[in-house]
């Protein structure tokens, strides 16, 4: 296939869109061994693009053993920790190198905004992979003093971390390149193999990060890339018997089956997976940060985020206000292709994922909502007008369950007190924000907030120095930070009498 719309793109984006997409096995693309494809869209017009494989377990199988050799024989895992950081550097500079093509490839298939594209798929990814490159040479252990009765008269005793082996990694299509690579780079730091399944609705920068971190010298069979659904590859993938880890970031329900595929084949894992994030507004805060904080939190890239604001409780001084700024700055939002940098607001990334954005505000509506749109969009490809949400009934399917989209359900609160008990009430913890002047409420309310990262005055920005996960049914384990590595390592116990 080729890209047919109205804007130029890289001559090496264009030559990737047209080349016939394979799977990436034993360091090079192959065929599949079955027939069926899958179209990749682009979600401003709707139009294919590209076709990937669709994986067959038997291609699962012949990638899973090409890792689990590539981790048996060492060839990745017993290289010294420099050399696999310097690897890693080299990756890092190669897609900064290849940025645009990269950023291009990125909005065309999962539609947001160019300028995202740039600036996190692309731009914090690369800080994302140095940041791992540099923790390849940090695995530690740790000595220990004994107390144990008889024997020799010295015992020397200390742990060290090694890693588990292959890693099974599903990725979601929110942040197709940057999420595959929060897998992918742990797992390579720590001389773990992997095999990454990418959404079959964003395939296309996966398969392109695997040709480079094999350009970079990551030896062949260490990263493999297969494409497909999740009934048949992802399901391969999840229960076979040489994945020794288990990586998933996407939906609670889907996570869950990955977690009960986890526990029966005894495979370690981490799951991070959806939120319906509160964000608390006091009477005090600043309207000209919270306005702009929460269009940022809301409604970055659609609203297609983790970790993105989606219910916001305010005092109810500040209701009238806020409901006011926002709308304005909800309908001044220009809606457009990613490809055009000066469009604020792109596309949800498939046509499916937009029919289930527009059923939760009409199940809103239904149930008495009043629903404030936003800007007009396109008629043609798969938009959704930012929305916001009031007096959304207990009933109403939104006021509980992950939207992923453009919507924010609004409500007036009486005190901190009540904005608090609703902000908890709820059975997913991964994010939360506080939006205030007060340092005594900040600290105390952010103690008392029950979700894995609570943000002051702003939403949704993370770093790779700091970790990111879930409470509740939000997720199992941990991302980023300095102990990172840990999750895909084993720590081994060594008792020495002498």
């Amino acid at each position: 296939m080729a890209y047919a719309g109205p804007f130029t793109i890289e001559p090496a984006a264009a030559r990737f869109l047209e080349r016939d997409a394979a799977l990436f096995i034993e360091g090079a693309f192959c065929a599949s061994d079955g027939n069926e494809r899958l179209a990749v869209h682009d979600p401003s017009t709707g139009a294919v693009i590209a076709h990937v494989p669709d994986a067959t377990a038997a291609d699962v199988d012949k990638a899973v053993r090409s890792a689990h050799a590539a981790f048996s024989d060492g060839r990745w895992r017993d290289l010294r920790p420099a050399d696999r950081e310097r690897v890693l550097l080299r990756l890092a500079d190669l897609l900064e190198e290849r940025g645009e093509a990269a950023a291009q490839i990125e909005t065309l298939e999962q539609g947001k905004s160019i300028n995202l594209s740039r600036m996190l798929e692309v731009g914090a990814s690369v800080d994302w992979i140095r940041y791992a490159a540099g923790l390849s040479t940090k695995i530690s252990g740790r000595t220990f003093d004994l107390s144990l009765p008889g024997g020799p008269a010295h015992w020397t005793a200390y742990t060290r971390r090694e890693p588990i082996g292959v890693i099974g990694a599903i990725a979601p299509w929110n942040f197709p390149l940057m999420i595959a690579l929060w897998k992918v780079l742990p797992a390579l730091a720590s001389g773990c193999s992997v095999v990454l399944k990418p959404s079959e609705v964003t395939p296309l920068t996966a398969l392109l990060i695997a040709e480079l971190a094999v350009e970079a010298g990551v030896p062949a069979g260490v990263f493999n890339v297969v494409t497909g659904g999740g009934a048949v590859a992802g399901r391969a993938l999840t229960s076979h018997p040489l994945v020794a880890k288990l990586s998933f970031t996407g939906s609670t329900a889907t996570g869950k089956a990955v977690g009960h595929a986890a526990i029966d084949g005894m495979k370690r894992f981490t799951l991070e997976l959806g939120g319906k994030n509160p964000a608390l507004v006091l009477r005090d805060a600043r309207l000209d940060k919270v306005i702009p904080g929460l269009m940022a939190g809301g409604f970055l890239n659609g609203g297609q985020v983790c970790a993105a604001a989606s219910r916001i409780y305010v005092e109810a001084p500040l209701y009238d206000d806020l409901v006011a700024g926002l709308r304005q700055a909800i309908g001044g939002v220009t809606a457009g292709p990613g490809l055009d940098p000066q469009a604020q607001l792109n596309p949800l990334a498939s046509a499916q994922h937009s029919m289930k954005v527009r059923g939760f505000l009409d199940d809103a509506r239904a149930a008495g909502a009043q629903i404030l749109q936003g800007a007009s969009v396109p008629d043609k490809g798969y938009y959704v007008s930012p929305a916001l949400v009031l007096d959304a009934p207990e009933q109403a399917q939104l006021t509980r369950s992950e939207v992923f989209g453009p919507v924010l359900t609004i409500t007036p609160v009486a005190d901190a007190e009540e904005g608090l008990r609703r902000a908890n009430d709820s059975d997913l913890g991964l994010a939360a924000s506080v939006w205030t002047q007060d340092i005594d409420q900040a600290m105390t309310l952010t103690r008392r907030m029950e979700a894995g990262t609570v943000w002051v005055n702003s939403h949704v920005f993370i770093d790779p120095n700091m970790p990111f996960g879930g409470f509740k049914q939000s997720g199992l384990g941990r991302d980023f930070g300095s102990e990172w590595l840990n999750g895909y390592t084993e720590e081994k116990a060594v008792c020495i009498a002498h």
